[in-house]
Formats: C-alpha cells, structure tokens, sequence
C-alpha cells in the first residue's frame, strides 16, 4: 500500500499533467456547439418573429447528438486522408469536426433567421452533425489517451471544460446578444472554437498500443450493423427477459418533459419580456450550477439511500418542476419567480440525470458496455427530442401553461414503471440474480441543456 505522502505526490503529479490542460479544453471544445443549436439558438428565433411551432421543429437538427451511434464504427475505424497522416486517426477526425463547427456557427452568424431561414436551418445541422461527431472523436481520444486508472481524472475534467463551455455558449452569447446583436454573439462562438483546435494540435496521438500493448485498431471487414447493433440488444433482452420491456419504455420516457419544456423555455422568456440579460443571468449562468448542485446531490442520495429510490424520486421531481413554469407563465414578467422556478427545474433535473445514468450505465453488460450504454442513452434521448419537435405546435394550441402542465403529467406513467421494475429487481434479488444496484456505474457525458 503507497503511503500518504506517495499517494499525496501522485496527485499533485496528476494535476500537472499536460494532457488534462489537454482535457479541459477539448471537454469546452465538445460543449461549445450544443446550447448554440439548441436552447440560444431557439432564443434568437423567437427573437427574430419565428413561430413557436417552427422552433420546435428546427430542434430537430439536435438529433445528431442522439444519433451518432450510428456513424461512430466510421470514425472509429477509419482514417481521414493527409489529416490521419499528419495528426494520427483520433485528432485528424477532432480537427475536421472542430473546422466544421467553426465554419457552421459563422454561417449561422451570417444566415441571420430573421432574413435566412433555411440558410440557418442547414449551418445549424452542420454545427449539430459536426458536433456530434467531434465528441466521439474525443471521447476515443481520452480512452486512448490514458490507462484505466487515469481514466476517472480525465473524466472529470472534461466535465468542468465541459460546463465551462454551456456557460460561454449560454450565458455569454446571450450577454453579447443584449449589449452589441447576435451576429456578433455566433462569430464571437466561432472564435472560440480555436481552443479545441489548439488543444488537438498540441495534443499527443494517442494508440491504444499505449494502454494495452495492443495495435491500433484497422478497418474490419466484418463490421456490421447486426455485430454493433443487434447483438448487444439481444444480448440484454437475454439477460433481462420480459422485464427488459417495462425498462426500456421506463428510459423511453424518463426524461421526456426535460427535453420537451427546455425548447420552449427560452421562447417563453422572450415572450414574457425578459430581456436576454435576465435570461442569461438566470437561466444560463446561475441555472448551470444549480443543475450541477442537483447531479451531486443526486450521487449523494444513491449513495446513501440506494439507485432504485432515487429513481423513483428523481422521475417524479423532474417532470413536477413543470409546473413552476406554468405558474410563471400564468404569473407574467416576475424575476423572483423566474429564479425560483429555474431553481426547483435544475436541481430536478441534475438529480435525475444522475439516477437515469447511474440505472442505464448498471444494465449494461461488461463485455459491451460502450455499445450497449449508447444504445440506452440515445433511446432515452430520441422520444423526447422527436416529441420536443411538436412542442412549438402545442403551445400555438393550449398555451404555455396547458403545455407544461400536460408535460408535467408524464411523471405519473414514469413513476409507475420505475416502481414496477423496483418490485421485479428486489424479487430477482431474492431469488439469487444480480440486482441492478450492484451494477458498476460510470459518469455522465450526455446532458440536456438546462432550461
């Protein structure tokens, strides 16, 4: 066993460690594009006259982020021309993406919605696209990058990069939106996209060779949709039988007045008259902390009391913290209310983040967990995000209080299930199988943006 001091000098070694400044800026790389096509972007639409219901469907274009399963054997697996060459597979796919976004959030700047409709609808699906692909890059990177044991610590710094950038990409366009315009706000997020790019090129070529004495991985012929996809599907309705039903449609639905009420968030604000200050301060400044308050007080509560109780509760708090913005849009323009209400959805939120995750990340199988922990995360992504669509259409019908009372209701059903798969996993538990709660857990990558 390392003493103290020993173990006191490997951290202190750790966080001198280049390749977590490395980290942090690449993890504000990843976060930089997602608030930019998604919550300040549906700002400035409704800002420049937009309808409501054509702002929930361009939230599609956030699809990317839950589809990129899809492509990611393709970056895994093959090399870029001259780039793969010159910076090694991982950062030549990191720099093409990061050159993408940049060109996609200055065609955003220059599309203007107000004048360019579909002009911002396609830079947006490029930054969305592009986006989506810079992260498995980089998530391929840190793997690489570093043995298991050091995996945790870089983990965590993405993180902070990570939330750093929602902070800028949030708050600070919304700040540079109020006091110059929101041309200025995109090519002033374009620029910061020369963080990442500085990160991959001073990064070093990462090879699992470096981890595991192994070769770099080569194209395989063999690859196949049914090897990536169905196999490790089949492989958990084996483990899980019929049960695997209650709790895929439990994921299906966990977080989906999350991702429905956040696209309307900011076009209620708009509409309420607060300014972009004001939203900026709230929601994506102070909001931001309160929904990483909330994640750890969620750690907390697993910890302590177990996974199954705090996903009950987790479901109920985040789709009930709905009705708070039914009651500010009954309320009118009330700032105290406005911070109140960000509050309560936040820490909801973060708190049932962590429960979705730490459940999603316990079913998965040892063997294909990456596979598996993608596929779970990207069905409880996609409802929502195809019903986030409608969102615009439903409140043109009811209203915005009838909407987030109606998406409040979705707890019910929510609650139901997750108290249902409780009861099967404790009989299990009694009759000598695993219980999910004894699954190993692993961090959250994939957030919702916060209201």
């Amino acid at each position: 066993m390392p003493s103290i001091r020993d173990r006191r000098t490997q951290i202190a070694r750790a966080f001198t460690e280049p390749r977590l400044a490395i980290m942090l800026a690449l993890g504000f790389s990843s976060g930089l594009p997602f608030l930019l096509v998604f919550g300040t972007l549906s700002a400035w639409l409704r800002e420049a006259g937009v309808s409501r219901t054509e702002i929930g469907m361009l939230s599609w274009v956030a699809l990317a982020y839950s589809l990129k399963f899809i492509w990611a054997p393709a970056i895994d697996r093959i090399d870029l021309p001259v780039l793969a060459r010159l910076l090694g597979r991982r950062r030549a796919w990191m720099l093409a993406a990061q050159l993408l976004v940049a060109v996609g959030l200055a065609g955003l700047a220059i599309a203007d919605p107000a004048h360019f409709l579909l002009g911002t609808v396609a830079m947006a699906l490029l930054v969305a696209f592009a986006g989506a692909t810079q992260d498995v890059a980089i998530d391929g990177w840190r793997i690489d990058a570093a043995p298991t044991e050091e995996q945790g610590m870089l983990s965590a710094v993405y993180q902070l990069g990570y939330r750093l950038a929602l902070i800028c990409s949030g708050a600070g366009a919304l700040y540079l939106a109020e006091f110059v315009d929101w041309r200025t706000a995109y090519f002033a997020m374009a620029a910061m996209t020369l963080v990442g790019i500085i990160a991959t090129l001073l990064a070093p070529v990462a090879r699992p060779a470096d981890r595991a004495g192994a070769p770099a991985p080569a194209v395989r012929p063999g690859f196949s949709f049914a090897s990536a996809v169905l196999e490790p599907f089949t492989e958990l309705v084996r483990r899980k039988g019929t049960l695997v039903v209650l709790i895929l449609a439990m994921i299906s639905i966990y977080r989906l007045p999350d991702f429905v009420s956040g696209i309307m968030a900011n076009p209620l604000y708009i509409d309420l008259g607060f300014s972009k200050s004001e939203i900026a301060s709230v929601s994506k400044l102070y909001g931001v902390w309160i929904g990483i308050l909330g994640a750890f007080a969620g750690g907390i509560a697993i910890a302590r009391a177990g996974l199954m109780p705090c996903l009950v509760v987790g479901g109920i708090a985040g789709a009930a913290s709905n009705l708070m913005f039914a009651w500010l849009a009954t309320a009118g323009h009330r700032l105290d209310l406005l911070t109140l209400s960000i509050s309560l959805d936040n820490f909801a939120s973060g708190f049932a983040g962590t429960a979705l995750i730490a459940y999603m990340s316990g079913l998965t199988s040892p063997a294909m967990a990456a596979t598996q922990y993608a596929l779970l995360s990207s069905l409880y992504a996609l409802p929502g995000k195809f019903v986030g669509g409608l969102s615009g259409v439903m409140v043109d019908q009811f209203g915005y209080p009838t909407f987030f009372v109606l998406t409040a209701l979705v707890g019910v059903p929510v609650a139901v299930l997750s108290l249902l798969i409780w009861r099967f996993d404790r009989e299990s538990a009694q009759t000598g199988r695993r219980p999910v709660e004894a699954e190993e857990t692993e961090p959250l990558k994939e957030r919702s943006a916060p209201a």
